[in-house]
């Protein structure tokens, strides 16, 4: 009976302990959502854009039509220098990108002693079509760029998808300015302004 009382005051003890985590918790939690709550009243602004994050598939986050993809993976030896001389001969002009037709943007960054790549992009849509349009209409570019990499299976391969899987980090925040503008809908404005300040023009010529 005895043994029996000093196990429930060893749960109760426990338990106690278990509280006192939690309510800290909570109370950190509180702390922190009102710092943040206060931050974006004196220096948050309201563009009336909506921010909010979802996920662009199995992986990447996703901000009104717009997506993100981070990627590290190993170089094979020697990768890091062929894919340094490949950019310095495309003087860092990677404009056949520009087929992709979706692409915001495009970052490849060499960390850890030139040993691994960091690939980041900016995408408009999901994931599996993304990966989809770089298969079928930028083969050869992606092949010299991420042959360099250790295990590529080539982008034709079905296997890519898994392999770019493994390799991919969700992040954990992200922001886009103007989320519901795809690079499609950004192109047409961008005629459309030009076209009335060229009309603009001759008109006052």
């Amino acid at each position: 009976m005895s043994k029996s009382n000093n196990n429930n005051k060893e749960y109760i003890i426990d338990n106690t302990e278990d509280l006192k985590a939690k309510i800290t918790e909570s109370f950190d939690d509180f702390t922190l959502r009102a710092e943040l709550l206060m931050a974006n009243i004196k220096e948050g602004g309201d563009d009336d854009y909506d921010h909010s994050v979802t996920t662009a598939g199995e992986k990447g986050l996703k901000s009104g039509k717009i997506s993100e993809l981070t990627v590290i993976a190993p170089l094979k030896e020697g990768g890091a220098a062929r894919l340094k001389k490949t950019l310095d001969i495309a003087k860092g002009n990677l404009k056949g990108a520009t087929r992709v037709g979706t692409l915001h943007d495009l970052r490849i960054v060499f960390i850890e002693d030139d040993s691994k790549i960091l690939f980041c992009t900016a995408y408009d849509g999901d994931w599996d079509a993304y990966i989809n349009d770089f298969a079928t209409k930028i083969p050869e570019l992606m092949d010299i760029l991420f042959g360099n990499v250790e295990g590529w299976p080539g982008i034709k391969n079905p296997a890519v998808k898994q392999f770019i899987l493994d390799h991919q980090i969700t992040a954990t925040g992200w922001y886009v300015g103007v989320p519901h503008l795809t690079v499609q809908d950004i192109r047409r404005q961008d005629k459309i302004v030009k076209g009335v300040n060229k009309a603009l023009d001759e008109a006052q010529a």
